[in-house]
């Protein structure tokens, strides 16, 4: 093994910035190799305790595809006695679903047939209701750095998790200590854009950070606000919802993916009506006991006494002003003010002249609707100051470039004539139109380290996204040399290339002197691939490269497996999960005693 570099002591709402592993992540993997250690006894596999393989498993990302696959080769992994082998649990996307429901259970990994039927029948049962969506997403907006990621989580999450997980990553490893170490990577989004930057970022248990430029802060405190390496002001740590939303946010890029959530965000707009209604029906019940009407009681007036009718007058005026006050106005409301119904029908006629431009098709007619409806809301005061242009449709960058500056334009009409700045539609269609995902503040701000790119000191915040959009597979965050991976097992559920993952990964280590196998794959294999593949190289990792569907579990129906599992596409039955879970088990059961003639290699190697 290679020797861990030395622990920098880390005081409390401090950036870290070493190469080293934090010193809780190093006695846990001191524990964690024990079991290892037994675990490989029992399977024969004998080696002293200093020779115990340092093994990784890798979930790549794809959906709720990924989040099932990764489930079922852990219950095969689990069978064949191989579960306890492995060190660390990696996963990017969809596999990070998966992992956030396995560590929602203390030890996990000790009872998985049980935590797997648990979560089959979570899968498969009833969604999250409007209602609590809603909430949720209220909620969400309350906080600093509100973007799509929150509402991506509410509307898209939800909808193949099938719950609102409010723990938090540390809320759930405190009652954890015998499952592998897991590690949620993400991609800095403008270090992705930078040739010299460092876009690898990891979640675990403890800390987050940049995985190659060693920077670090504890997971309680990303998205705290820093300034020169220390904590300024706290944020409350991020859910679990949030954090697969982060990690599994793959709808940050590409025009397909952009007209999928804009039908999400359409759609709840249109429940939005039904939403506000029961909210003030159900305040006004809590106020009042009932469904409330007026309460003042109707009576027959005496108009001869005077007095009385006055008296009676002023509280039936109070009341019925109280009755619009709960249901309509509000108490500062111009009563010759616009509708809001007629502010949420401009974002909705937005979202879908959005959606039309990404169509190809001619949004003039949805565009003339929106100004003739803000010229109504505005008293004929104020038209959008954004010029009408006939939309060149088939220069597809530059009506991106035009929609976003009318998005922008047509939500501060809003924002100055009917809806607060605050107001959670009108944020959404802001965060759309800027194209804003896991915005958070840049715990490195203003520091002074030149171990650490100098774009990532600069600005004041960050945004994170799915690391699927860089490589589909979280190799980066266990290639960390203080780790001392010797064999990495990754579990491809791409829905694409089945090699792209390990090829993109030998690449950029090449780029960046790590050490990684030569990847070489017969072409052949690109639309036919096999089960099981091999990478071997000096003072390397061994990786073990597993594509989903291939011709042994799949035979010549591959294209037929891929097309029923699509990334995008309604939550999977119970049938389909049971039927995935299988065939993802088979590249585990399939392969068992390859998989222990690799661990044995590797003892062998160490002699």
């Amino acid at each position: 093994m290679r020797k861990m570099s030395a622990f920098r002591d880390q005081k409390s709402g401090e950036v870290r910035i070493a190469h080293s592993l934090h010193k809780n992540e190093e006695e846990f993997v001191a524990k964690r190799r024990e079991t290892v250690f037994q675990s490989l006894q029992k399977l024969g596999i004998h080696c002293s305790q200093n020779d115990v393989p340092n093994i990784a498993l890798l979930g790549s990302g794809g959906g709720q595809r990924a989040m099932v696959g990764l489930l079922g080769s852990l219950v095969e992994l689990d069978k064949a006695g191989l579960l306890d082998c492995i060190l660390y649990l990696s996963g990017v996307s969809g596999s990070t679903w998966c992992m956030a429901s396995l560590y929602q259970e203390p030890d996990w990994s000790t009872k998985l047939d049980t935590v797997k039927d648990k979560i089959i029948k979570r899968l498969s049962g009833p969604g999250v209701s409007c209602e609590n969506a809603y909430a949720k997403l209220k909620n969400y907006h309350k906080k600093e750095n509100f973007s799509l990621t929150d509402v991506w989580a509410v509307l898209v999450v939800t909808e193949y998790v099938k719950e609102i997980d409010d723990h938090s990553l540390t809320d759930q490893w405190d009652q954890l200590s015998k499952d592998p170490f897991p590690i949620y990577a993400a991609i800095d989004k403008q270090c992705k854009q930078e040739e010299d930057g460092d876009p690898w970022f990891e979640i675990s248990p403890y800390e987050a950070g940049y995985s190659l430029s060693g920077a670090f802060v504890e997971t309680s405190s990303f998205g705290s606000q820093f300034h020169s390496g220390s904590k300024k002001k706290h944020q409350p740590e991020i859910d679990m919802l949030y954090l697969q939303a982060l990690c599994g946010s793959v709808l940050a890029d590409g025009d397909e993916n952009v007209k999928f959530f804009l039908q999400k965000i359409k759609e709840f707009f249109q429940n939005l009506t039904s939403i506000k209604k029961t909210e003030t029906v159900e305040r006004s019940r809590e106020e009042f006991g009932g469904d409330k009407r007026m309460i003042f009681p109707t009576e027959k007036l005496n108009l001869t006494d005077v007095e009385a009718a006055e008296v009676y007058m002023k509280k039936y005026t109070e009341d019925v002003c109280n009755d619009l006050h709960l249901f309509r106005l509000g108490p500062n409301t111009d009563p010759r003010a616009p509708s809001d119904e007629k502010c949420y029908q401009v974002l909705m006629d937005l979202v879908d002249m959005n959606l039309s431009v990404l169509n190809g098709k001619d949004p003039s007619a949805l565009e003339q609707t929106i100004r003739t409806t803000l010229n109504e809301i505005s008293g004929g005061k104020r038209r959008m100051i954004f010029p009408i242009q006939k939309l060149n449709l088939a220069d597809k960058e530059a009506a991106k470039v035009y929609m976003k500056k009318y998005t922008e334009d047509v939500c501060n009409d809003l924002c100055l004539f009917r809806l607060g700045p605050n107001n959670l539609f009108l944020s959404i269609c802001i965060c759309m139109a800027k194209w804003i995902w896991g915005r958070r503040y840049n715990f490195l701000h203003k520091m002074t380290d030149k171990a650490v790119p100098a774009a990532l000191l600069e600005s004041n915040m960050r945004d994170f996204e799915d690391a699927g959009l860089l490589n589909n597979s979280p190799y980066f965050s266990v290639l960390r040399e203080e780790r001392n991976i010797d064999l990495i097992i990754s579990l491809d559920f791409s829905e694409g290339d089945p090699f792209k993952t390990v090829r993109e990964a030998a690449k950029m280590c090449k780029k960046l002197n790590i050490p990684f196998p030569e990847v070489n794959i017969p072409n052949e294999d690109s639309k036919k691939p096999k089960d099981f593949y091999v990478f071997k190289g000096q003072d390397a990792p061994t990786v073990i490269h597993i594509p989903l569907f291939n011709v042994v579990n799949c035979g010549d129906d591959i294209e037929a497996w891929k097309n029923k599992y699509a990334t995008f596409q309604l939550s999977y039955s119970a049938e389909m999960i049971t039927d995935l879970m299988e065939v993802a088990g088979k590249n585990i059961s399939n392969n068992r005693e390859k998989l222990k003639e690799q661990i044995r290699a590797l003892i062998g190697e160490k002699h």
